[in-house]
Order: structure tokens, then sequence, then C-alpha cells
């Protein structure tokens, strides 16, 4: 009979239990009771955009000023620079949308229960219209970590904010001024000279090419000088390790003799970048030689600028591509192939015909094969002088006319052992192409000449 009763019991507390579950719980909206309530913003109706000014204090103690001008926002105090503008806007953006997670005190007698009678984190500000500073408090963190004790200047209650906006609003005169390394204006930029490594390497602009002066007067890879230049542009600056260094203190961080520098011609102007001693495992000092600061890089910037001059030859062994393609030569073994592309008519697609040594419609797909390869073949390496390469004696010669016959190109092949060597009008040396793919040539030109 207690048993029965026992049992009676339990069914009455669960049936209790689920009722409570049910009615308290699931009916509420997702995220319980407080979920229902619309949690207030810190700073209700304010527009990120409208802030045009910001004084931040650090948990580290620094104090910065910025301000919003005509030509974006700039460090005001302790330093006079540009401002980081994704810092800032992620600054000005946290202070709009950060919302009270919840008032923990309306009235409070003793703010260093909180951390607030001297708070860590200190964020002042002015958007357009305000005549003083509003100020958002920032003290300890709760005891489970997950939220931070804050409050206004202008109330007393104190409230909590989320704990991930610390990393947000805890920035130092560091991490809110531009980090980068040089300025200058990419589009303007002529001319790179860089010394590294025992090594220097002159590119200058040519027309809108890039052209090798220095060791070797050749045509530059497009891409791998932009590349140059847009690592230059990007590189940030890690750490300031001295804002003035006069002359005799360079020698301590290796920069009255650097590891590598560069100059940058941008018309009549010139930027110059030094790269010194190690700063740490992976940084080096560098100093803007327009500026007297010391700061750290990366040292992998260093590494990039040891690259030897075919680093930034051009790879291909040919401009044209198959689309531009107008009349082509090819001459192997004392045989010569003339091939000319005829125009469609009616929408109808172009094709290619064999003009000699005897005239004759080619087959499109051998054709689009032959353009393919010839298009693609590219360097692997370079070789300073012609001998023993075979190019005495070409073992193929092409010759190239392209963009409605405008241009023209030659490329001749040698072959010495294994390997295969290619040479054009006006360049120095040879480059060493890929064996396979002249081979693939080869067999493409004996099925034509058929």
């Amino acid at each position: 009979m207690r048993g029965l009763k026992s049992t009676i019991a339990l069914i009455v507390v669960l049936l209790g239990l689920g009722a409570y579950i049910y009615f308290v719980t699931w009916k509420q909206p997702e995220g319980g009771a407080d979920a229902a309530k619309k949690q207030d913003k810190v700073f209700a109706g304010l527009d990120s955009s409208k802030i045009e000014e910001l004084k931040v204090t650090s948990a580290a103690g620094d104090a910065t000023t910025v301000k919003k001008d005509t030509g974006g926002w700039q460090v005001m105090q302790p330093v006079t620079a540009k401002a980081d503008e994704s810092e800032i806007g992620s600054l000005t953006s946290a202070l709009a949308s950060t919302e009270v997670s919840r008032v923990v005190d309306e009235n409070p007698t003793n703010l260093n229960d909180y951390g607030l009678s001297n708070p860590r984190i200190e964020v002042d500000f002015k958007a357009a219209g305000d005549k003083d500073y509003r100020k958002l408090m920032v003290g300890g963190k709760t005891p489970t970590g997950g939220d931070l004790y804050a409050r206004r200047n202008d109330e007393k209650k104190v409230f909590l904010i989320p704990a991930f906006q610390e990393s947000t609003l805890n920035r130092t005169t560091f991490d809110l001024r531009d980090k980068g390394l040089l300025k200058f204006d990419r589009e303007k930029v002529d001319g790179i000279d860089v010394s590294a490594g025992g090594k220097t390497i002159a590119i200058a602009k040519d027309g809108g090419d890039w052209k090798l002066t220095k060791p070797v007067q050749t045509k530059a890879d497009f891409g791998s000088v932009e590349g140059l230049v847009g690592r230059l542009q990007t590189a940030q600056m890690k750490s300031i390790a001295a804002h003035q260094a006069p002359p005799a203190d360079l020698t301590k961080y290796g920069l009255d003799k650097p590891e590598a520098t560069v100059h940058l011609n941008i018309g009549s102007s010139r930027a110059t970048l030094f790269l010194g001693g190690k700063a740490s495992d992976n940084t080096v000092y560098a100093r803007d030689a327009s500026k007297p600061a010391v700061v750290t890089v990366e040292s992998s910037l260093v590494d990039d600028l040891k690259k030897d001059a075919d680093s930034y030859r051009r790879k291909d062994l040919f401009e044209f591509r198959p689309f531009n393609a107008t009349h082509i030569e090819m001459s192997r073994n004392g045989q010569t192939i003339v091939l000319d592309r005829v125009k469609g008519q009616n929408d109808k697609p172009d094709t290619w015909k064999r003009v000699s040594p005897a005239a004759a419609d080619v087959d499109k797909e051998k054709m689009d094969g032959l353009l393919s390869k010839l298009s693609n073949m590219r360097a692997s390496s370079f070789v300073d002088s012609t001998a023993k390469t075979g190019l005495d004696k070409p073992a193929l010669t092409i010759t190239v006319k392209f963009d409605d016959g405008k241009k023209e190109e030659k490329v001749a092949f040698g072959q010495s052992g294994s390997d295969v060597f290619a040479a054009r009008p006006g360049e120095p040396g040879a480059a060493k192409a890929d064996t396979a793919d002249f081979n693939e040539a080869v067999k493409s030109f004996d099925e034509i000449a058929k």
C-alpha cells in the first residue's frame, strides 16, 4: 500500500512538472521570458555614420583621439596619423548597435563593485549636433565571463553588455592608426628598383607593360610585377619600435646597412623603403625614408624582395591567343607551312586554310589544338647564353601575326639532348621550354602538314 502511495505521488509530481514545462516554457518565445522583451540599445537612435569624433582609453592606458574630416578619419592624439578606416568603422558600428543585455543596478551605491569607479575602458564620442561627449564606460566582467559591466555618463544605472564587444571597444593608439607601410598611388608607379641579397633588379613601365632593365633588358611578366607593387602597397607594420630614430640609432636596427632597399619611382617623386635586421622570429625592422619612425614588418617581405630577376621575366613564349591569331608560319627541317585565318561569313565560324606548300582546308579541331598548345607554352627557367642550346640550328621556328596583323612575333626552338630551349629576337639568352609541350607542337605540325 505504501508503494502504491509513493507511485501515485510520483505521478502527480511528474504531471505537475510536465504542465509547468508546457505552459511556462514551451508557451514562451524562444529564449525564455526575457526574449519576449526587446533589448534596448545602449545609445538608442545613434547613427554610426553621424559620429564625427572619438576618444578611446584602452585597458592598457592608451588615450587616443580621432576625428573625421573631408579626407576620412585622422588620429589627432597622441600622434598625428591617418586612421585605420576599418577599425574606426567597427568601433562606431559597435557604439550604434550594442544592446543592453540586462540592467543590474538602477542606483548603484558603490561603483567599485562593478569595476566602474575607474573604468578599464572608456569610449567617448560626438555625433553630428552633439555639444558634449557621450561616454560608454566599461568595467569588469561578470562572474561567468559572458558579459561586461558598463554605464553611460548621463545615467546612474549599471547594465551588462556582451563580453565579445571588448575586443572592438578596447583599442590602443596603434590599433586605431593606419598601419600601411608605404603610401603611394599604385596607378602612378612607373619604376621599381630592388636591392636585396647582393643583387639589384630594375623594372620600368613600358607603355602599358613592364620591362626589366637590370640585370637584363627584356619584357617582364605583368602579373609578377603588379604582384610586387601590390605586396608593397598592402604591407602592414606590426609594431612601432621607435617614433623617432636619429641616424646614429639606425645601426641597432640593422638599417645602417639594410638587408633590402626598395625604390618606387612615381612620376617625379620617389618612395623608398629600407628593411633591416631581425626584430623577432618572424619580423624585421623597417623604415620609410620619408619618416623618422622605425617599425617592424613580417620578415616574409624580405624573402619576397630577394627573388631573382627570372622571377619577373615574362614566362609566356607567345603573346598571341587562339582567338586573335590570323597568320602562322612554321618551319621545320627545311619545310615551311603557311596558314591563314579566313573570316566566317553570315555568322559562320572562322576557318583556317593552308596557303602553302599546297592550298587546302585545315581540320578545325587540329588547328584549335595547335593554337592552344602554342599559346600555353611557358618558360620554366632561363639561361644567359644561347650556346649549347641547339638554337644555332633551330629544330622549329614559328612566326605568328595577330590582332588583325598589327602584331608579329617569332620564336625559335632548339634542342640539346633531351632539353628544349626557345629564343625571341632582341631578347637576351634563352628560355628553357617544356620538352613534352614542344613534342606536342611538333606532332601538330606534322599532322597539319599532311
